[in-house]
């Protein structure tokens, strides 16, 4: 079975209006999108106090509080979490 199933499932299920697919969805994502925050972090300037949990909080109010976007697949949602992080 592919690895990426689960999550892919779960981003089609929120997609047709299962809200509670995102939470089941967030545990399987989170230690990966810790490390893109952790990543994004090391450049900001030294002595920032923004915490990468912080940051993976604020991605997910934006991505909740869009309309849902067309997540196709584990790559992609991971694509549009970067971007968010990023803004």
């Amino acid at each position: 079975m592919n690895e990426d199933s689960p999550v892919t499932q779960l981003l089609l299920d929120w997609r047709s209006g299962n809200r509670a697919a995102l939470d089941q969805l967030l545990p399987l994502v989170y230690q990966e999108l810790k490390k893109i925050a952790a990543s994004y972090l090391k450049k900001e300037r030294p002595g920032h106090t923004l915490q990468p949990t912080a940051l993976i909080n604020e991605a997910y109010l934006r991505l909740v509080d869009q309309q849902i976007p067309n997540l196709e697949n584990r790559a992609h949602f991971f694509g549009v979490a970067a971007r968010l992080m990023r803004q």
